[in-house]
């Protein structure tokens, strides 16, 4: 039934991405704002078996979202959710239409290795929150194993050091339950033995989207201090 489960969830996939692309197409001919990349993400979210559920309020704009990271399926259910772009290892860029369909989503490639690149990605990071969508940030800088929310890196939080004016920092916290243990990353699992047994899994699965109080980054002493307020929220959600 695991071969049958991940056939079907390929087909729906495909059917689901084809549908989206064109829709998509038709909504910039007629330079439209898509909704597309977002519906498309939240609807692959369901396709894998993911059920959200919401608890508090998100913020729609001037918000830099900053989630605990467990599995690949939570960039789908933020992104569904919320609309958010986000923040993502250079390397992803290279991935077959996995790199480029990042890129209907606005995504801000960094590399932590270019130290000479970063005030040009800040400047990116900027520029994104000037639009009309969030961004989310996952600074644990690797998933987790859902038990343990790891140190936080606060150089991803250096675009706010001094934040450009408004924008608010919201904590998520992503829980999926008993469901966590078919999610969760298996040591050094390669990413596409990790995406064939989540599509072989039986049923679907709630995910439970926590989202705190937003706080302003300006009220705190640099990028450490907004880094510790940030875990500090998530951690006693």
């Amino acid at each position: 039934m695991g071969a049958v489960r991940f056939t079907f969830r390929i087909a729906a996939l495909v059917a689901t991405l084809v549908a989206a692309l064109v829709l998509h197409g038709v909504w910039r001919l007629f330079r439209l704002t898509s909704p597309w990349p977002r519906l498309f993400l939240g609807l692959v979210a369901r396709i894998v078996g993911a059920r959200a559920r919401v608890i508090g309020t998100p913020l729609r704009r001037d918000v830099v979202f900053v989630s605990n990271h467990q599995s690949w399926v939570d960039i789908l259910v933020i992104a569904g959710t919320t609309g958010s772009a986000f923040v993502a290892k250079s390397d992803l860029r290279s991935v077959p239409l996995v790199g480029w369909l990042c890129t209907l989503n606005h995504t801000i490639f960094v590399s932590r290795e270019d130290r000479l690149g970063i005030a040009a990605q800040i400047d990116q990071l900027r520029a994104a929150l000037a639009q009309a969508w969030p961004v989310t940030l996952f600074p644990e800088g690797t998933t987790g194993d859902g038990t343990t929310l790891l140190p936080f890196k606060a150089s991803l939080f250096e675009v706010l050091d001094t934040p450009p004016t408004g924008v608010m920092v919201q904590p998520i916290r992503i829980d999926y339950g008993d469901a966590m243990s078919d999610l969760a990353w298996l040591g050094d699992e390669p990413g596409q033995v990790n995406a064939t047994r989540v599509l072989r899994r039986s049923g679907s699965f709630p995910t439970i989207l926590h989202f705190c109080e937003p706080f302003d980054p300006a009220t705190f002493d640099g990028r450490k201090a907004i880094a510790a307020e940030a875990r500090r929220r998530i951690e006693t959600r």
